[in-house]
């Protein structure tokens, strides 16, 4: 189902779509701004991993690669896609939030983003840029990983080209209280958070960030 929000009416439906690398933080900060997303009526998706329910990290629905496999062909997700191993799904149920008029943040995947864009020409892309410096600690307090998959997954990273200039850039090196006041500061100024009443939103406003990686 395609959410396009250039109609005439503005809606504050709308697909939120995080990205950022392995470690950045998105789980914490989407566990920091939850309480004052759903207070402003926005909808955090729950994604389906092909994790162990033991593993640490964020609040998935963990399944087996065969249990995920049904799901997509069963057309349980709406977006899904493979990253470093694991099969990722986001729930078909965004799709009825966005159609009753609810704001939707997904943690996303970089590699996907531009399939998701074609879905959802509306989204809002949000990226987490962080300093390799700090990666490096998160990723080793996390302990997932061995010191040389830490240090390949930083190289990697530093590979990466920038975000596109459509990508609403936060950089979370520091403090998640400041990231978490961007974000919420990047919601309100799309109308996302604060104006639901008038369901208004400014596309296009982009004075949180340009792309800088």
């Amino acid at each position: 189902m395609q959410h396009d929000a250039s109609g005439t009416l503005p809606s504050p439906s709308r697909l939120i779509f995080l990205i950022g690398p392995s470690g950045s933080g998105k789980d914490s900060l989407i566990d920091a701004v939850r309480g004052e997303l759903h207070a402003g009526g926005i909808e955090i998706a729950r994604r389906v991993i092909t994790r162990s329910a033991e593993a640490r990290g964020e609040a998935a629905h963990s399944v087996s690669r065969e249990q995920f496999e049904a799901m997509c062909a069963a057309g349980e997700f709406a977006l899904h896609w493979q990253a470093n191993g694991l099969c990722y799904g986001i729930p078909a149920q965004v799709d009825s939030w966005l159609a009753g008029g609810t704001a939707v943040l997904v943690n996303g995947s970089r590699g996907h983003l531009a399939e998701a864009r074609r879905q959802y020409p509306g989204l809002l892309a949000v990226g987490l840029k962080v300093s390799t410096q700090a990666l490096r600690a998160r990723l080793l307090a996390r302990g997932r990983e061995s010191n040389d998959e830490i240090e390949q997954r930083l190289a990697r990273n530093t590979a990466l080209p920038a975000y596109d200039a459509d990508v609403h850039v936060l950089d979370n090196s520091t403090s998640l209280e400041a990231t978490v006041q961007a974000l919420l500061g990047l919601l309100r100024e799309q109308g996302l958070l604060g104006n639901k009443a008038t369901g208004a939103f400014a596309v296009g406003d982009k004075t949180t960030g340009k792309a800088h990686d």
